[in-house]
């Protein structure tokens, strides 16, 4: 586009001379048409704007553009509309039905202004004077160019050369009636603004890079700054502009903005600051050069340019006189008592208010970095609710979204209201709502027209936004209070379940029903289990179990989000964008557009396109992060088109904290108890030996959830051609440092034993080992015997008893008596003096070892102890050695309600013989 404006001058020839332009009276059929004529009526031009346009389509857009913005320039907003929808009409005709480029030149007189537009494509038929004319219908796609400007323009006309067709058309100004933008009732004298003498009206020009250029006479009077002086020099220079962080514009963002009113100072010749009110509008000169004339007065003066905020009429008052409350004439009564209802109703007033075909309202987080939609209409909600904007949205909010913007057409600044982008709507305003000068909020408006919105409405609405901030703010205000305190609620009870599990998949399993369905419609969490490993997909849940294994599936096909340590939530596409391919694979393949029969994969694509909703909408990972190293990540999701509110993401994040310090805990206690219990596995016999004659049978239980082996022991083992050892032995103590003793204890014996050594000798070496542990040595009582079988079918035993409970002999009448006489326990003195005893078992008889955990299991003050133990052996006559061990368990068991506290153990030999039911 090629454009020219050429300020005043009478009226030049409006084509090249040397070229003859027939003119055609042009009038339609059985009327008169007195304002239709083929040349223009004598008059003085004083301005000229011609441009030349491409043939393609995004030319009549510009076009619009090109028309709008010089009849603004002169000042003809009266006549703007009329004169876009003719150009746009004519210029379509010429750049997309004649395929030609087309001249617009637009020429301003006193009283209106006459638009050309000329293409060059003549070849078409020359309507006759005064014969009928055919305009087409009004449906046709062309030739509705001339019916308009017949319908719209004062004058209008045709003309014809042999290389162009030229249109015109005449738009008068309407005539301005005095005061009806804006009138104040007469006041007293004493009631009107103070002026010092004569009101002075500073206008100061400043260029695109912020330079004043331009310093009028009552400026210099105003600041005793002379023109000279202040020319060339930035206006920052000079002006004191309130800072207020967070909350304000700067003055150069002010400057950029097409209008803007309000206060600051300016630093006079004296040094001393002037407070002042100014009023900016930026305009361009011929050339497109961008500059903002500022209008300043003393701020006590400002009632010559201030706007006054105007109510309502509808606002103003009820019939009967009394003052009405202007929320509830906005919201209307009652007010809904629900934050969501409350902006509802607000965006649907706001549409209703000023005719706009879709409304929409955004708060500010708490850090008033950025605006989330929370409600709207004529838009697609479900796609927008809970989006989030920047504050700062970009040159199409002039810079800020801290104060109103009116847009006359957003396709001239792509993005300059993100929410609206594809929507359709072109013009908008946009009000901030606003709660002791901090942002709270914004309201906007919008229409599918252009130009559809002045300063006007953006008063009306600001008033509108001024009176509902308050109750909006106080509503979320409420709204945030009982979130947060479903928030602390949720997080103590998560706090209490994380904290009541040390099993890692029960930890995964707790973490994943507790964010869905409260927080995610979906999760996933990946682990990660060394810095060398990548994520692994450890856990899946959806609130439709249907879903879990697509999801699981498509899951496992992308790859994992990168674990990044940084704190919060950041969103993640991969998911939604895979999912709505494979959809769109299994579409085709179902169409039969990949050459494979439909039917073959028709079965798969519902679940398909069941995935791809589940997971289209917003998916963020938190990172699981404990003891300075990420060990996976929380995966949140919601369905196609649906956003996390800004409160959901905070509490999640929370979640994953506490996640992940739960899940790092039941890792260390997993690999603890795995070391543990192997340790332990080593420290227990291999086996206990088949001996031909006596039947072996132990039961042994080690206190401490998760040990296997404690501070009792036991062994049964061969020593050499039909001899056995067998011992039962407790260490002091419990836990893995009675372990220790008891696995050297164990492994002497066996040592010492198969060395040929008798009883008592074995156990005074085993003393000596303990001792020289030193600060890790720990007494300990044991029973140790060697048993041979005899010929006879009885066993011959020879027993040692250090320090420990006695065994007992029940003989196959029922009576029961110790077997061995009490001797020194180990490790406590260095030179011991042991002997051993022989005790012979005939058939029938059984002998019972125990560890002191079975006889000082206790209830209250009550001891089973040696007695009651006995008490329970007499009644095992006739039963084998596993019945026997087994019932003096269960009567251990049933002494007293509390778990054990102390390591038992049971040896019961019984050499076999006749038995009795």
């Amino acid at each position: 586009m090629t454009t020219g404006v050429i300020p005043g001058g009478h009226n030049p020839e409006p084509r090249p001379t040397g070229e003859r332009m027939p003119h055609q009276r042009h009038e339609p059929a059985g009327r008169e048409s007195p304002h239709v004529e083929t040349r223009s009526r004598s008059s003085v031009i004083t301005a000229r704007a011609a441009a030349t346009f491409e043939p393609v389509g995004r030319s009549v857009a510009t076009a619009r553009s090109f028309v709008r913005d010089t009849l603004q320039g002169w000042g003809f907003a009266d006549v703007v509309d009329d004169a876009v929808v003719l150009t746009s009409e004519l210029v379509t005709n010429a750049v997309v039905h004649a395929g030609t480029h087309a001249d617009v030149l637009c020429l301003r007189t006193e009283d209106g202004v006459r638009i050309e537009v000329a293409d060059r494509y003549p070849e078409r038929e020359v309507p006759l004077q005064g014969s009928a004319v055919n305009m087409g219908s009004p449906d046709r796609e062309g030739g509705r160019g001339l019916q308009l400007c017949a319908a719209l323009a004062a004058r209008w006309g045709v003309e014809y050369t042999p290389t162009h067709k030229n249109v015109w058309f005449q738009l008068d100004l309407p005539e301005r009636p005095v005061g009806t933008r804006a009138a104040g009732p007469s006041l007293p004298a004493d009631l009107l603004p103070l002026a010092d003498g004569r009101v002075r009206v500073a206008v100061v020009q400043i260029d695109r890079k912020g330079t004043v250029t331009a310093w009028n006479e009552d400026a210099e009077d105003i600041f005793g700054h002379t023109a000279a002086e202040v020319t060339g020099k930035p206006l920052t220079d000079l002006a004191a502009w309130p800072h207020t962080p967070g909350t304000g514009t700067g003055i150069a963002e002010a400057l950029q903005l097409s209008r803007w009113e309000g206060s600051y100072g300016i630093r006079g010749a004296d040094g001393r600051v002037t407070p002042v009110y100014a009023s900016h509008l930026r305009v361009r000169d011929t050339g497109g050069e961008p500059s903002t004339v500022c209008l300043l007065v003393r701020d006590h003066e400002r009632a010559v340019l201030q706007t006054p905020l105007r109510v309502p009429a509808s606002d103003s008052g009820t019939a009967d006189g009394q003052n009405a409350d202007p929320f509830e004439v906005f919201i209307g009564s009652p007010a809904p008592d629900d934050l969501d209802g409350l902006l509802q109703r607000t965006v649907e007033r706001a549409r209703d208010m000023l005719d706009g075909d879709s409304a929409f309202l955004l708060l500010a987080t708490d850090d008033e970095t950025e605006l989330e939609v929370r409600a709207s209409t004529g838009l697609p909600s479900a796609r927008q609710r809970f989006a989030r904007v920047p504050v700062e949205a970009g040159p199409g909010r002039y810079g800020s979204a801290r104060m109103p913007a009116v847009h006359d057409d957003l396709t001239a600044v792509p993005g300059a209201v993100p929410l609206l982008a594809g929507t359709g709507m072109r013009s908008v305003v946009t009000v901030p709502l606003k709660v002791e000068g901090r942002l709270t909020g914004s309201l906007g408006v919008a229409a599918e027209a252009a130009g559809r919105y002045s300063n006007e409405e953006a008063l009306r609405l600001q008033f509108a936004a001024d009176r509902i901030a308050l109750a909006v703010e106080s509503a979320r205000l409420g709204e945030l209070e009982r979130l947060r305190r479903g928030s602390l609620s949720f997080l103590v009870e998560a706090s209490d379940l994380l904290a009541g599990t040390l099993d890692r998949d029960q930890t995964l399993a707790l973490m994943a029903q507790m964010t869905v369905p409260t927080l995610a419609t979906w999760c996933a969490v990946y682990t990660i289990a060394d810095q060398a490993s990548d994520p692994y997909l450890s856990y899946v849940l959806h609130e439709d179990e249907e879903l879990i294994d697509g999801i699981k599936s498509l899951l496992s096909k992308v790859p994992p989000p990168d674990p990044v340590p940084t704190p919060g939530a950041r969103v993640w596409t991969t998911p939604g964008e895979h999912a709505h391919q494979a959809a769109l694979r299994s579409s085709m393949r179902s169409l039969g557009l990949t050459g494979g029969p439909a039917r073959q994969v028709s079965s798969g694509i519902g679940p398909t396109l069941a995935t791809a909703s589940a997971v289209g909408g917003e998916t963020v990972v938190l990172p699981l992060v404990a003891r300075n190293r990420v060990i996976g990540m929380l995966t949140l999701g919601k369905p196609t088109d649906e956003h996390f509110r800004q409160e959901i993401l905070e509490l999640a994040e929370d979640l994953s904290r506490r996640a992940a310090l739960a899940l790092d805990n039941a890792r260390l206690y997993s690999e603890r108890t795995a070391i543990s219990q192997a340790l332990q596995r080593s420290l227990l016999p291999p086996g206990t030996p088949h001996i031909d004659g006596v039947e072996v049978e132990v039961i042994y239980r080690a206190a401490g959830e998760g040990n296997e082996v404690g501070g009792d022991f036991y062994d049964v083992f061969p020593i050499s051609d039909g001899a056995y050892g067998f011992a039962i032995g407790d260490v002091c103590g419990t836990g893995p440092n009675a372990a220790a003793v008891t696995g050297l204890a164990r492994h002497a014996l066996r040592l010492l034993a198969r060395e040929g050594l008798s009883g008592p000798a074995v156990l005074e070496r085993l003393n000596s080992a303990i001792l020289d542990e030193g600060d890790r040595s720990r007494f300990l009582t044991l029973l140790y015997g060697e048993m041979r079988p005899q010929e006879d079918g009885s066993a011959e035993m020879k027993v040692v008893c250090a320090g420990h409970p006695l065994p007992l002999r029940l003989r196959q009448d029922g009576t029961v008596e110790a077997a061995a006489e009490p001797q020194p326990l180990l490790g406590v003195i260095e030179d011991l003096e042991l002997y051993e005893q022989t005790v012979t078992l005939d058939p029938g008889d059984v002998l019972l070892c125990v560890t002191d955990g079975v006889t000082e299991r206790r209830e209250g003050t009550r001891m089973l102890g040696d007695d009651g133990l006995a008490d329970v052996l007499t009644t095992c006559t006739g039963l084998t050695a596993g019945a026997v061990a087994a019932r003096i368990m269960r009567a251990v068991e049933r002494f007293a309600s509390d778990a054990p506290s102390d390591d038992m153990a049971i040896l019961a030999m019984r050499i076999p013989g006749l038995q009795t039911d």
